[in-house]
This record gives C-alpha cells, structure tokens and sequence, in this order.
C-alpha cells in the first residue's frame, strides 16, 4: 500500500512553547508524535507520563499537542499559555481554532496520537492506555530504517522557552481532597502542580508536600517529587498520609513524623495487563486513582487495570482483590467481576463502595460479592434522582461516607449528590447541572466536573476540578462557598 503523506499544518495555527510556527516540511527526518488532547480531559493526564517516556527514550522525536479551544473548559480556554505553564509541558503546543487539524486528520475522540514518519508520512493512530508499549517499537523500527538511510535527524529541536514551575498558591486540577479531623488539616491533591496542599479549615496553606516540579522522587517534603497524584487516605492513628500518585503509577506514604514521602508499590511504569501480585515496589501498578483503609489493608482502586487491589500494611504485599481486568459492569465473585476504570473509593467500615466511573455506576464490594447499586451498563449514564435501582448519574469520579449516606462527586452533571444505604433515595445536594461557577444556595450553585470530596469538621470539602478551586458545601444551611487559600 502507497505510503499516506501527512497533511500539513494549516497556517492559522496559533504555536506555543516555539518561536516559530511549524510545519510538516519543517520537520521532515524526525520522528512526530502528534498529541490530540485536553487540558481538561484525565485520560490525557494519564498518559502524560508514557509520552514523557517515549522523550527520554527517543531525543530526536517531536511531540507536538493539537488542542481545540471548544473542547476545553472556559478555564483554560481563556488562556491556554497559562495553562501551558501550569500543565509544564515544553514540547510545542498548537491551538486549532477552527479545529482544521483535527479534520484533516479524522480525530473524532482524545486523546488521539498520530505517528508521522521522517518522511513525513502517516505511520498509524492509537488511542487509550500502554501507549508506550505500542509506539515504542515502532519508533525503534523507523529510528533503525532511516537512520540506515541517512534521513533520520537525531538532535532534540529547540522549541524555544519552556515553562517556568508553578509555585502559586493557587491550584491546577485538584483532583481529590482528604481531612484529618483531629488535626484540623485539610489535605488537597494539586494535581495540575505536582504536588499536595495542606491547609487548615479556614484555607491557611500550611504547608506543601513535593517540589512542584513533575517526577518521580522521594525524600524531604522539599525535595521530593509527584506526578499527577489523586486519591489521598490519612491514617490518623499512623499519622500518615497515603498518596495514590497517579502519574507515576506508585503509592506514595508521607509521614509526617519523619517528614519523609517514600513510595510503597509501584514501580514507575505501567503494568502492561491486570497483572499478579507480589512486593509492593517490585510490582508494577496502573493508574492507581484512589484509596480506602479497612483491616490492615489499603485498598486501591486501580484504573487502568479495571480492578480494585489491596496491599497488607504489614508487609507492604499488593495483589488484585476485585475484577477480572476486563473491562465491563458485571457483578459476581470478586475474580469474576468486572470494572471499568474504578476512579473512587472508600469503606463504611463493613463493606467497600467504588464509584465506576466508565461504567457511570456506584458498586459495593461485601462478603466476596461485588454488586451494582446505581448504574445499568457502561452506555447507560444520565441524571436522575430517585431510588437507586433506577437512578442515574454520569462519570462519577469520587466517593466518600458519613452517617449512613454515600456522597458522590457526579462528575459529568457537575453535582454533587446523596445516597441514602438505608432508604436508597439518591438526591442532589450541591449543583444545578450546570458547568460553571457560582456560589450560593445550594440548589442554584455550580461546579465544573468535581473530582472528590471530604467531610472536614461538618462540612464537605470538594475538588471542583474544572474550577481548579476546593468548594465548600454546608449541609445545614444549604449554600456553596469558594476556599480561598492563603500562603
């Protein structure tokens, strides 16, 4: 078949991180990974770091991120070099406006990455997780052939000035939040920086955990790095606090006491299947999202794997507890049953609750069993408050417990709602279904795609991801309020 050449950039392309628009002419004899993405999409985050890898491997390929501003949030459509700078990307970014590229490419979903040869013509298109293990040996292939041929330009390009790290106060895609009670903390995952925020009720920040900089360190709070971390779970007898490091595919433990972070499992890369067990950092994890503490154990709702895995803090062990590794909504047998793509979790202390976040559904782990109590298929998603049986909510990221009730961070309807175990009624707390951003009562306010949420001295604490703000939801008088954080 006659190779497909790649169709050239159009010239209303408005370029960051380089000092010149590009061209596919420009860059003919490198390797070109086009990267068709969100800021605001965390399947894109994810995979920020397997794109990081195939750099380090590859010196001479070129990345370059295609963004539409309509597929973005009004939060970093209204400034993408902003955003740029927040994310820490220094490969060249390209906003296509009138989403030409993506056209001319056929992209109907992100993320999306095309493969463009040194001759400038069109390898192949891949989606979804283990991009490395799919592009690497391909890019080792085209490296080989066109370096034999003396087409192949080895050298890095110079993109121009990279982003300096954030070290603002303010946050980038928080994306889960956690509370010590007794200790008056409240502990915020800073996704977008690299880092954890702790701050006290009134948004005094306290300190910072991590240096801000994406990587993949342990050491002092100071020195030590993160990258994308999540789901948090403070062990307030251990004093400790864990951290599902997303990025890096790791646990990380900070202990407070010897104001060290430390990684427990995970090895840095992504486990390429569902994988098996074995000691905590000699096995390979995958998109760990969030975590819960029941019986000695840490239970991690593993997202790229489609299951739920536990580790014994005794011996730091990790295995798979729930799901098969397809990905589905089936209940059944904790082996037999399927997940797709757990992002929540937490306990009431009996029984495990996940939000199923690809499955837009809430599932109980109990007595071997996994069940469904909201949500019907992984197609069914929807915004209805009633009886759980029949309730619907869309992309639920986020789950916690207090008094008998399950609180959910309804993602997709920028709500936040509910679930009464002992009636079944689901109900709209915080949120009108609008993405946005309002104070006020509570019925009228708005959010943007929460990511999670904590009870923090009566009061829920919310990563309003979208936001890139905590929201604070007041059960008693019904209203939304803005946690402004003071260094």
């Amino acid at each position: 078949m006659a190779p497909i050449a790649a169709p050239d950039f159009p010239t209303d392309l408005e370029w960051l991180n380089t000092d010149h628009p590009l061209s596919v002419r420009d860059l003919s004899g490198r390797i070109v990974l086009l990267s068709f993405a969100t800021f605001t999409c965390s399947n894109c985050m994810r995979l920020a770091p397997e794109i990081r890898r195939l750099e380090e491997k590859h010196p001479g390929l070129v990345v370059v991120e295609v963004h539409y501003p309509g597929f973005e949030s009004a939060a970093v459509g209204g400034n993408f070099r902003e955003a740029v700078r927040r994310a820490g990307l220094e490969h060249p970014v390209a906003i296509d406006r009138n989403r030409l590229l993506w056209q001319a490419f056929g992209i109907r979903e992100w993320p999306t990455f095309v493969l463009i040869d040194p001759g400038g013509n069109v390898v192949g298109k891949t989606a979804a997780e283990g991009l490395y293990g799919r592009l690497n040996p391909k890019i080792d292939r085209m490296t080989t052939e066109f370096g034999q041929r003396g087409m192949l330009e080895r050298g890095r390009l110079s993109p121009g000035t990279a982003p300096e790290t954030a070290r603002e106060t303010s946050l980038h895609r928080p994306g889960k939040v956690a509370a010590d009670n007794v200790g008056m903390r409240l502990f915020i995952s800073d996704t977008g920086h690299h880092r954890i925020v702790v701050a006290d009720s009134d948004g005094n920040i306290l300190e910072t955990l991590g240096s801000g900089a994406a990587g993949n360190t342990d050491g002092s709070f100071d020195e030590a790095a993160f990258y994308l971390p999540e789901g948090l779970i403070f062990d307030e007898e251990a004093g400790v606090l864990y951290v599902a490091d997303t990025g890096n595919h790791t646990i990380r433990r900070v202990s407070f006491t010897e104001r060290e972070v430390a990684t427990i499992a995970g090895t840095g890369l992504a486990a390429p299947s569902s994988g098996e067990g074995g000691p905590g950092t000699g096995t390979a994890l995958n998109a760990p999202r969030d975590l819960a503490l029941l019986g000695g154990h840490l239970y991690i709702a593993m997202a790229g794997a489609n299951q739920i895995w536990r580790m014994d803090l005794a011996t730091h062990e990790v295995e798979p507890y729930a799901g098969s590794g397809r990905e589905g909504l089936v209940d059944g047998p904790l082996e037999k049953a399927a997940f797709a793509g757990p992002t929540g979790i937490v306990t009431d202390g009996e029984a495990l609750f996940v939000a199923d976040s690809g499955a837009s559904a809430i599932r109980r782990i109990k007595r071997g069993m996994v069940e469904t109590r909201i949500g019907h298929s992984p197609d069914d998603f929807g915004d209805l408050d009633t009886i759980a049986r029949m309730a619907r909510i869309h992309r639920a990221t986020g789950i916690a417990y207090r008094d008998g009730s399950l609180y959910i961070a309804d993602t997709g309807n920028h709500k936040i709602k509910q679930f009464d175990l002992e009636t079944g009624w689901v109900l709209t707390r915080a949120g009108n279904g609008g993405r946005g951003y309002r104070d006020g009562l509570s019925g009228e306010a708005r959010l943007n795609e929460p990511g999670g949420l904590a009870d923090f001295r009566g009061l829920w604490y919310i990563a309003d991801t979208g936001n890139h703000t905590v929201r604070v939801y007041d059960p008693a008088r019904h209203v939304v309020s803005t946690l402004t954080l003071w260094k």
